[in-house]
């Protein structure tokens, strides 16, 4: 039996962990996971037995061992699924993972079919009956939350077979989209001018962060030649989705094609609404003017898209090892609070990391929630960059909000997109803070705080962008079929409006939206980003102005997981997201940062 050893990857940067999936399972053949499988099978239609056609007149006690057995039901079939997945990233290209986690995904969409009655009938019983259940039961009560996200989906409910039909369906027809993006994109490979041997994606988009304008431009263009030349297949791969989503939506009367991700994210359209718009008019004064200062830096009187994020010529070019990024987030957190640096420290020693750079490996970063009675595993691609240290700092902010959020118990610690990224840019805050209070010249602190300008602009002004994008793509498939043009046309419209006068963008640019996994996997996720930075700007400015009991508040926030609404987790730091001057704030700070790079210029 071939077991998934805990090991480590030596590079360049330093012995870099590697996973260590135990914690989920010992191998793919072992004796659990088959167990688990056959459990999952007997338990959903034992539940369905116990329970269909019944729910509306269970009382109270009764409603909460449903609830309880759902619960567990939840957790193997995510436990399952997030040992196949994580399997999966680590070598995309491997068949026999890809296999393993098909096959994982065919059985656990089958056993969980006869489940698909409980959100139907659980919203059929009338508000006054449900209200009565929670009133009568406090350990009930505590699922409020839930059910509202559940019963706000009501007035979208499909009929029990329908809803069925969409179940069963899902693993060949989203999902499978979804699987041919990820491997299509895991397969590319980059000729790159003046390097020796094709590249893979990451380390192509790597090289537009490299001191060398000339092999920045080799890695735009070789991005730019595979992306066109696969340019159907990403343009069949976003309308098929888009039309199946519109298929749906229409089905379900969702008014737009943003909504489900709205009722998904429990955040009203309104605040959203208020969000973008505080964004977009504010491109002028943050990257419009950022990438002025930053065409004067590099001596340009244009920037060219290699440009955006090209190192300051004043930057000192270094790579930094693994223990030094270990160590330099670790005295971040430890600063903030000792606990969040005891929440972190597993994640270095018991093998909840996967750093290196690997052949096949999936590209980006991301912090896998798994179970709540496991423990969530960090994805990376270091490549020793200073952004690689925000990234690892971010990653990790994710998991230590996982971790404490496990504790409400598998149904309410996820927390909603709009509240997920707190604590990811509020330690990106805190890394950068420590740093910048390190700072031993007047031109470090230059540096680093034009490292923090372009990341918020990253995190902000892109991912609204962004978010443009899909509601313009997705207006579009409306209408008719889009040609690969049609779209490049799309994405061209937001770019040249968000990024502003000073760049030129070369022939090819037009298609770079074709690897953005999130269009694909996660429909307007995107805002969750600028709506976690402009939150962890408002909060990290709550933080300075009374730091005293901040950790406390802090840490009761992120605990809550989801089992509170955005308004009542910001009430005890005096803020309001639906407040439309809320957003101002947040944008502020970066404005701030703006300022005192153009005053370092005088």
């Amino acid at each position: 039996m071939a077991l998934d050893q805990p090991t480590h990857t030596q590079t360049e940067f330093g012995s870099l962990p590697d996973w260590d999936l135990s914690a989920l399972y010992s191998a793919p053949d072992a004796p659990e996971f088959a167990r688990d499988m056959d459990w999952l099978d007997q338990e959903c239609k034992a539940f369905a037995a116990d329970y269909e056609g019944k729910l509306a007149s269970l009382n109270a006690d009764a409603m909460l061992d449903c609830v309880h057995r759902y619960e567990k039901i939840d957790m193997v079939a995510g436990r399952i699924m997030s040992y196949a997945g994580l399997r999966y990233y680590q070598n995309t290209v491997d068949p026999s993972r890809a296999k393993f986690m098909s096959d994982a995904q065919d059985r656990v969409t089958v056993a969980t079919t006869p489940l698909v009655f409980f959100t139907l009938e659980m919203n059929r019983i009338e508000d006054a009956a449900f209200e009565a259940l929670l009133d009568a039961n406090a350990d009930l009560a505590r699922f409020r939350t839930l059910f509202q996200r559940m019963r706000a989906m009501r007035p979208h409910q499909l009929s029990d077979e329908l809803e069925r039909f969409l179940h069963d369906q899902s693993t060949v027809g989203a999902a499978a989209w979804n699987r041919l993006f990820d491997e299509t994109m895991a397969g590319l490979e980059f000729v790159v001018e003046g390097e020796d041997e094709p590249m893979g994606l990451e380390a192509t988009l790597n090289l537009l962060t490299d001191p060398d304008r000339t092999r920045r431009e080799a890695g735009a263009r070789a991005l730019a030649e595979v992306f066109s030349s696969n340019i159907k297949l990403f343009a069949r791969v976003h309308n098929t989705l888009a039309k199946d989503k519109e298929i749906e939506d229409r089905w379900r009367k969702m008014p737009d094609p943003q909504t489900s991700r709205h009722l998904a994210n429990h955040v009203e359209p309104e605040v959203v609404e208020a969000l973008r718009n505080a964004v977009v008019a504010a491109y002028p004064r943050l990257s419009h003017r950022y990438y002025a200062l930053k065409a004067k830096w590099l001596g340009l009187e244009k920037l060219e898209i290699w440009d955006r994020n090209a190192p300051l010529p004043m930057e000192a070019p270094r790579k930094i090892g693994w223990d030094e990024a270990r160590d330099t987030v670790m005295d971040a957190f430890t600063g903030f609070s000792p606990q969040l640096a005891d929440l972190t420290e597993p994640f270095f020693t018991q093998g909840w990391i996967d750093a290196a750079v690997k052949p096949g490996k999936a590209p980006g970063a991301f912090a896998h929630p798994t179970v709540t009675d496991a423990h969530p595993f960090v994805m990376l691609n270091y490549l020793g960059k200073p952004r690689d240290v925000m990234t690892l700092a971010h990653e990790l902010g994710h998991g230590v909000h996982q971790r404490l959020a496990a504790g409400q118990g598998e149904l309410l610690a996820s927390t909603p997109l709009t509240l997920a990224e707190t604590a990811s840019v509020f330690g990106e805050m805190l890394t950068f803070r420590k740093l910048l209070d390190k700072a031993s010249s007047p031109t470090e602190r230059k540096v680093l705080l034009a490292g923090k300008v372009e990341d918020m602009i990253n995190t902000v002004v892109r991912q609204i962008a962004f978010y443009d994008f899909e509601c313009k793509l997705h207006a579009a498939r409306r209408e008719g079929e889009m040609t690969p043009e049609d779209i490049n046309a799309l994405w061209m419209s937001v770019q040249a409006e968000s990024l502003g006068p000073v760049f030129d963008f070369m022939e090819g640019y037009e298609t770079f939206w074709s690897y953005i996994p999130h269009f694909v996997h996660s429909p307007f996720y995107v805002y969750a980003y600028a709506f976690g930075d402009g939150l962890v700007n408002a909060l990290y400015a709550a933080y300075e102005a009374a730091p005293e009991g901040f950790q406390d508040k802090y840490f009761a926030m992120l605990k809550a997981g989801g089992s509170k609404h955005h308004k009542e987790l910001l009430a005890p730091f005096g803020l309001d997201a639906s407040d439309p001057a809320f957003w101002d704030k947040g944008l502020a700070m970066i404005e701030g940062f703006i300022d005192e790079l153009e005053a370092m210029e005088d």
